[in-house]
């Protein structure tokens, strides 16, 4: 992912300029990951090393999802819908 792009998720994600560790960063951060490693994979199936690292990044989402959702439940639902991710 580039440098600029991840520094415009953190802004438009984060509570301040230089919120790089809220979940909510984070989640945006590793979706926007994810999806790219999902195009790569729709290129190059074979590749299972590219594979198991998309696993452990959805993995890692979903921790975060996790605890938004048992701490901040109004920033989860909101997240969700800005995201465009299903429960």
């Amino acid at each position: 992912m580039k440098h600029d792009k991840k520094k415009k998720i953190m802004i438009k994600y984060g509570s301040h300029q230089k919120d790089t560790g809220s979940s909510q960063v984070q989640i945006a951060v590793l979706t926007e990951r994810i999806n790219e490693l999902s195009k790569h994979l729709e290129t190059h199936p074979k590749d299972d090393h590219s594979r198991k690292g998309l696993l452990a990044l959805v993995g890692k989402r979903r921790k975060h999802l996790n605890y938004l959702r048992l701490h901040k439940k109004e920033d989860y639902e909101k997240l969700l819908k800005s995201l465009k991710l299903r429960k």
